[in-house]
């Protein structure tokens, strides 16, 4: 029957039909009625007994707080809990699951929705499950216990180190200098050469040029950089030929391209390059074209044709580092960290972005930054879109909370398809998104990766630092994902 025709039946005024509220309000007025008429009548009722669920969809998850503690480790046995500990749960709780939470958080214990070899304490109820929290704290040998005893261990949360204040007041949390890559024990061991370690340069001034490093042979005031100023597009070859001509190019103290634009000063093809789609555009503009004999000794000096930029990009090698400088006075403008490549018919790549604390791990889920959540919940880190070759990262560095030690910027081939196929990616570093480059680099993928980091953006000392990381796993962006500890379903 309709509700207007039960609503008459009963008694029951209806004010507006179909408005949700009032509709509720004539549903419960004719669910007292009937229970009336039942009592009534002496009728039996078909009720059952309702135990708390406390993870029912409906059940209103309450917003994340950044913890202001340092994990202090795993809880020890019979505890104490300490605050900044990382507890996750699983399983049904008596008392509900956001009432849980917010005593926890107001104790300064950082609440995770996932378990990873940093969680301190897993809570359930339920120790023989075999949910998959369950299955990764066992593995980890992550201590577990029954929410009485979370509530009991709540009533005397210890005190924790508070994380120091951010670069936004000039004073930031000294940490130890981050690994090759970030992806460790829960990640299956990547194929590509370790990341090099590469001097740190100092940011350039408004007004220069970065200058090179200084390579042995090099006179005190001379430097042997033929390429310098130059962009170089290698067309053709095998992938290890075009590599190795990519990465001379950069010893040059050139800049590897990718892609054709505006900035390629230079062309070399190696064997079939001369079929590249892009040569008849090539002509046109009259680019220089050269065979692979020319980076032997390449000429010293730019063509008369090729207008020369001022303040050039500094060019980062493969595990470079440089410092960012961080404006003092008025607004910070945001970094743009953009990611190119060659165009591919047959695949495509995402850019993706992770926010992570001092155990390299998510504070919470929405640290992900991707395709299908492209702005953290503070918009902090944004995943901005600028065609099926090239993506941005843009980072509100001033505006991270304490807890984040870096921003690691990686990037994933959605398919069986490697970076093998996808060839060479650019990365480059600008402030604001009219700013020129401050530093870019070219990053050779290997044959069979999948998932790639391109970047990590992290605090040392009062600095923050830049480094081209260019680290490929063979897994897919789900196992990337959870090697940082997103709870990503199976």
């Amino acid at each position: 029957m309709k509700l207007g025709t039960l609503a008459a039946h009963y008694g029951v005024p209806q004010q507006r039909a179909h408005d949700a509220l009032d509709d509720t309000r004539v549903l419960a007025g004719i669910l007292r009625a009937s229970l009336r008429e039942a009592a009534r009548l002496d009728l039996p009722l078909p009720l059952v007994s309702c135990p708390p669920r406390a993870e029912s969809q409906f059940t209103p998850k309450p917003p994340k707080t950044p913890c202001a503690y340092r994990n202090p480790g795993r809880m020890a046995p019979g505890g104490p809990l300490l605050q900044g500990m990382k507890i996750a749960m699983t399983g049904e709780t008596a008392h509900a699951r956001a009432e849980l939470v917010g005593r926890a958080v107001a104790a300064g214990l950082n609440m995770m929705t996932s378990v990873s070899r940093h969680t301190s304490v897993l809570v359930t109820n339920e120790p023989a499950s075999r949910s998959a929290k369950a299955r990764r704290a066992a593995s980890e040998g992550v201590p577990v216990i029954d929410e009485h005893t979370f509530l009991r261990l709540l009533a005397d949360v210890q005190a924790g180190t508070v994380h120091e204040a951010t670069a936004a007041s000039a004073a930031i949390t000294p940490v130890k200098e981050p690994a090759t890559a970030a992806a460790q024990a829960a990640q299956p061991k990547s194929t590509t050469a370790p990341v090099p370690e590469t001097p740190v340069l100092p940011p350039p001034s408004p007004d220069t040029t970065v200058p090179a490093p200084r390579q042995p042979g090099d006179s005190a005031g001379t430097l042997t950089k033929p390429l310098m100023s130059r962009r170089v597009l290698v067309l053709g070859g095998a992938h290890t030929e075009a590599v190795a001509a990519r990465t001379r190019v950069v010893e040059l103290g050139g800049s590897a391209a990718v892609n054709l634009s505006a900035s390629v000063t230079d062309v070399v093809l190696l064997p079939d390059g001369e079929k590249d789609r892009r040569m008849s555009r090539i002509t046109v503009l009259g680019l220089p074209v050269h065979d692979a004999d020319w980076l032997i000794a390449p000429t010293a000096h730019a063509p008369a044709t090729t207008a020369v930029r001022p303040r050039e990009p500094h060019v980062m090698p493969r595990g470079g580092v440089i410092d960012l400088p961080i404006p003092y006075g008025g607004p910070s403008p945001e970094w743009y960290i953009t990611a190119s490549w060659a165009p591919q018919a047959d695949c495509e790549t995402d850019v993706v972005a992770f926010i992570l604390d001092d155990d390299e791990q998510v504070t919470f889920d929405e640290d992900f930054i991707f395709y299908g959540a492209p702005e953290s919940p503070a918009g902090t880190v944004r995943l901005l879109t600028g065609g099926p070759a090239e993506q941005t990262i843009a980072l509100d560095l001033a505006s991270l909370p304490p807890a984040t030690r870096k921003v690691v910027v990686a990037a994933a081939i959605d398919g069986a398809t490697t970076f093998g196929t996808v060839g060479a990616i650019q990365i480059s570093a600008a402030l604001g998104n009219n700013g020129s480059p401050l530093t870019r680099a070219t990053l050779d993928a290997a044959t069979t990766e999948r998932t790639m980091l391109l970047a990590e953006i992290y605090r040392r000392g009062p600095t923050l630092r830049l480094r081209a990381v260019g680290q490929g796993y063979d897994h897919g962006l789900d196992a990337l994902a959870r090697g940082y500890g997103v709870d990503i379903a199976d």
